[in-house]
């Protein structure tokens, strides 16, 4: 059961988060300036310092390249063990770390609570990883000589995480760098600063040295990728976030030749088979179309239901779909939160009101919320949950990313339209397929052109297993024994016999 959060708890907890950037192992301090809204109310929460993101920005890089050769040495052990501490302190610090989520990025206070357990646990998968990192040794075939593998790692590393995940997209990246031997140059999201600078408190605590991780607060993005991607020493860039800025940081990187992991936009599609549980695909649906607000690149986009089953699961979709909750995340009664900002809720309705000018229905929802009753009515970012029916091709929502709690449902009467249609797309980051019949199944999985498939599930991450995307949706994988193999470079030692 989550606590009761009242005014004064979100009082006293603002006032113990870190306000400021995070540059060899303190806080810069500063004057306060940028807002960080609660879209729950469309109001400031509080404030932090904006950095000056090029001179900060340098010093967060210095710090990084002087600590590198020291953490690179470090005994693999010690830095499984600090981030072990990390992972239980993140437990510790959970009703915190919750709140904080929740407060500035408007998801609902259980799924937030559920991010702590999902953010963690990457750290403490990594802290596992730091002792098992690659290396062979092997007779050359045709030499009377050895040929020696070993994996270092690649660096001081520049991560730039989103706002919609706002502990996970930090450790999920954090987690692997360290274990491998990389300092860190953190760059968050504007919109939610504060999840990140009480991880930076908790990295600290845990006996993370100085220059290690550091973390720049700023509003102006495009000046600190931009002057340590042109900086030698920099060595690695991880960047989540729309593809169009991956292309950018892409061509950025060239000019280094910078290693790069990318997990870029999503469009993914939610196959209903005809052999499909109609129970199971609702359940699926329902969790990989509204958690976090509908705000995922994981997000279920667009729905290709089988006509022989489709009149059944849009009315299962839709009983359900009326049954959430919209409210402020902070409400224990909440299940849909708010979106993130008015151009968020804006995108979500220029794409619906497409959707039905080219013949689509509004079953329910398509419109704006209310955001709860009494004194926190009508404020804030809402969006009501949406299902369209009798949604045609070639609407925006089957070709753009929705980020919001829309769902249209597209009926075809084939399973190989079902499957052209799923890949009709230059994204590829994940696939969902509801369906009982092994065989129906496996031939439409083996088909889709996505980096992760889901069947009958409606959550697939897993620290434990590679996250990442095909085509324009990204490259490198996050997670898993991939994710540390993203930090570190191999070298070949030939050695005599």
């Amino acid at each position: 059961m989550t606590p009761t959060i009242t005014p004064a708890t979100i009082e006293d907890l603002l006032s113990r988060v870190p306000r400021s950037s995070y540059v060899d192992g303190a806080f810069l301090g500063g004057t306060p300036e940028l807002d960080v809204v609660d879209p729950a109310t469309g109001e400031a929460l509080t404030q932090v310092v904006d950095a000056d993101a090029a001179s900060v920005g340098m010093s967060a890089l210095d710090a990084a390249v002087a600590a590198q050769d020291e953490w690179a040495q470090t005994l693999p052990r010690e830095r499984s063990e600090i981030l072990r501490r990390a992972y239980e302190l993140c437990h510790e610090r959970a009703d915190d770390l919750a709140a904080l989520m929740t407060l500035e990025m408007g998801k609902p206070l259980a799924e937030s609570y559920g991010e702590v357990t999902y953010g963690a646990e990457f750290l403490r998968w990594f802290a596992e990883e730091a002792v098992r990192q690659p290396g062979r040794f092997r007779h050359a075939p045709s030499a009377e000589e050895a040929v020696l593998t070993v994996a270092r790692p690649v660096g001081p590393s520049l991560l730039i995480t989103p706002w919609n995940f706002p502990l996970s997209m930090g450790t999920r990246k954090i987690g692997p760098a360290l274990a491998a031997g990389c300092t860190v140059v953190l760059k968050p999201a504007q919109k939610t600063p504060l999840t990140s600078l009480a991880l930076m408190s908790i990295l600290a605590e845990a006996g993370l040295p100085r220059g290690v991780v550091n973390c720049v607060v700023t509003s102006d993005s495009k000046t600190l990728s931009s002057t340590l991607m042109a900086d030698a020493r920099l060595r690695k860039v991880s960047f989540t976030g729309s593809t169009g800025v991956g292309r950018t940081l892409l061509a950025q990187a060239s000019e280094h030749v910078l290693r790069t992991s990318m997990e870029l936009g999503g469009n993914a599609p939610f196959l209903v088979l005809p052999s499909a549980d109609i129970d199971t695909a609702v359940d699926a649906a329902m969790l990989g179309k509204f958690r976090n607000n509908g705000e995922a690149c994981t997000a279920a986009n667009r729905f290709y239901v089988h006509s022989s089953v489709a009149d059944e699961f849009t009315r299962g979709l839709v009983e359900r779909t009326r049954g959430l909750v919209v409210g402020p995340g902070i409400d224990s009664g909440t299940t849909l939160g708010p979106l993130i900002d008015e151009d968020a809720v804006a995108k979500v309705e220029e794409l619906v009101a497409d959707a039905v000018e080219r013949g689509a229905r509004v079953v329910t929802g398509g419109e704006r919320g209310t955001g709860g009753s009494g004194d926190r009515a009508g404020g804030g970012f809402f969006y009501s949950p949406t299902v369209l029916a009798d949604v045609p091709r070639e609407a925006r929502v089957n070709h753009e990313e929705i980020f919001g709690p829309v769902a249209p449902v597209v009926v075809l009467d084939d399973i190989d339209e079902m499957v052209s249609a799923a890949n009709d797309t230059e994204f590829g980051l994940m696939a969902y397929v509801a369906g009982e019949d092994l065989g129906e199944v496996t031939a439409v999985t083996q088909r889709l052109q996505a980096g992760i498939v889901s069947v009958n599930i409606g959550v697939a991450s897993d620290p434990s297993a590679p996250f990442g995307g095909v085509k324009e949706s990204g490259m490198g994988r996050e997670g898993s024994h991939e994710g540390l193999a993203e930090f570190l470079e191999t070298t070949y030692v030939r050695l005599p016999l």
